[in-house]
C-alpha cells in the first residue's frame, strides 16, 4: 500500500480524464479489479470486457474507458486507461531520492567527481576521473571503468558492469547483470584460419530515460559509438551489437539481437527473440514480431514478420499455407495418380512399350 493519498479529483487532473463521481473521495493506491480494497482506485482497459468484473469490485474509484456508457460509480473516463495507470501508479511509487553516501566498503579511484547527494552501496568498485550526477544510486556489486560519466537521477541495480569511457544521461535505470561497453565480436581470418581480434577503441553513449533490462549486453563501438537514444525501454537479455545506433522511443523485448553497424529510427518495435541482420536499417515507426529474422531494411512505418521476414499480412498468409502443405501433398499425389491413369486410356500403346 502506498503512503500517499490523493482526491479522486487530482488523480483526475493528473491524467486528463473526466470526472464522474464525488471529486473528494480520498485515494491511497491502484489495484486490479479482482484485488481492490476501500481506498483503491482500479482500471478497466476495454469497455466490453471486465464491466462486470468492476460492478463487483471493491475498489473506491476506477479508470475506464472514455466510450464506457457506464455512471453508476466513481469514475475517470480517459481515452487511454493503460497509459493512465500507469501514470497513477506511478505517482504512488514515487519515493524521495536518500542520499546514504558512499559506503566504506566500496572502492573509489582517484580524480573522481562525486556530488554530496549520491548513495553508493557496498562493493561497489568506481574506476579514475569518473564523474557521478546528482541522487545518483549505485547498488552493490556495481563496477565502473574508468572515465565513465553518469547523468543525474540515475538508478543502477546490483552487479551492473560499465567498461570504460561509456557515458549516460539523467534517469537513466540499468538492471541487475547488465554489461555496458564489453567489445564487440569483431574478427579479422588469416588463410589458415586463425581470428585476428579487431581492438574496439569505441564507447557506448546512453541518453535521457533509457531503461535497460536484466542480462543485458551493449557492446562498445569499433570505433566511434555504439549509440542508445533517449526514451528507448529494453527488455532481459537484449544483446547490442558494436556501433548499432537505437533511435529514440524504440522497444526492445526479451532476447532480441541487433548486429553490428545496423540502426533503428524513432518508435521501433521489435519482439521477443527477433535478429536483426547488420549494416541495415529499420526506419521510424518499423514493428517487428516476435521470432522473425531481419535480413533487409525496413521502410517507416511497415509491419514485418517470419524468417526471413516479410511484410507480415504475407507472412499470415504463408503461415495458413504452411498448415495445410500435408493435405495438399496428399491432394498432389491423388491427382498424379488419377492423370497417369487417364493418360494410360487415352495412350494405351504407350504403356504397353
Amino acid at each position: 500500500m502506498s503512503a500517499k493519498n490523493t482526491t479522486l479529483a487530482e488523480l483526475s487532473r493528473m491524467v486528463g480524464g473526466e470526472l464522474h463521481g464525488d471529486p473528494d473521495i480520498t485515494i491511497h493506491g491502484l489495484a486490479d479489479l479482482a484485488s481492490a480494497a476501500a481506498g483503491d482506485i482500479a482500471f478497466l482497459v476495454k469497455a466490453a470486457a471486465g464491466i462486470e468484473t468492476l460492478k463487483n469490485s471493491q475498489g473506491s474509484a476506477f479508470i475506464v474507458p472514455h466510450t464506457l456508457d457506464y455512471d453508476d460509480k466513481p469514475l475517470i473516463k480517459v481515452a487511454n486507461p493503460y497509459l493512465a495507470a500507469a501514470v497513477i501508479q506511478n505517482f504512488f511509487q514515487a519515493k524521495p531520492f536518500q542520499a546514504t553516501g558512499i559506503s566504506p566498503k566500496s572502492d573509489i579511484g582517484s580524480n573522481c567527481d562525486i556530488p554530496e547527494e549520491i548513495s553508493i552501496g557496498p562493493f561497489v568498485s568506481i574506476g579514475d576521473r569518473v564523474k557521478l550526477g546528482k541522487r545518483v544510486t549505485i547498488h552493490p556489486g556495481v563496477v565502473i571503468g574508468d572515465d565513465v560519466v553518469i547523468g543525474d537521477d540515475c538508478l543502477f541495480y546490483p552487479n551492473v558492469t560499465v567498461y570504460r569511457s561509456c557515458t549516460f544521461g539523467s534517469r537513466v535505470i540499468i538492471h541487475s547483470g547488465t554489461v555496458i561497453g564489453s567489445d564487440g565480436f569483431g574478427f579479422a581470418t588469416d588463410e589458415l584460419g586463425n581470428h585476428v581480434k579487431w581492438p574496439h577503441l569505441g564507447t557506448v553513449q546512453i541518453e535521457d530515460d533509457v531503461e535497460v533490462g536484466a542480462g543485458v549486453t551493449i557492446d562498445r563501438g569499433t570505433f566511434g559509438k555504439t549509440q542508445i537514444m533517449q526514451g528507448t525501454k529494453m527488455d532481459d537479455q537484449v544483446h547490442i551489437g558494436h556501433n548499432v545506433k537505437v533511435g529514440e522511443n524504440c522497444l526492445l523485448v526479451a532476447q532480441v539481437g541487433i548486429a553490428g553497424s545496423a540502426s533503428l529510427g524513432k518508435n521501433v518495435v521489435i519482439g521477443g527473440q527477433t535478429a536483426i541482420k547488420g549494416h541495415i536499417h529499420l526506419d521510424d515507426g518499423v514493428m517487428v514480431a516476435g521470432k522473425s529474422g531481419v535480413n533487409s531494411s525496413q521502410p517507416k512505418g511497415s509491419i514485418v514478420s517470419g524468417f526471413p521476414a516479410i511484410p507480415h499480412k504475407d507472412w499470415l498468409k504463408a503461415s495458413i499455407i504452411f498448415t495445410k502443405l500435408p493435405k495438399i501433398q496428399t491432394d498432389l499425389r491423388d491427382m498424379r495418380k488419377k492423370i497417369v491413369k487417364m493418360y494410360e486410356k487415352i495412350f494405351p500403346e504407350e504403356g504397353q512399350g
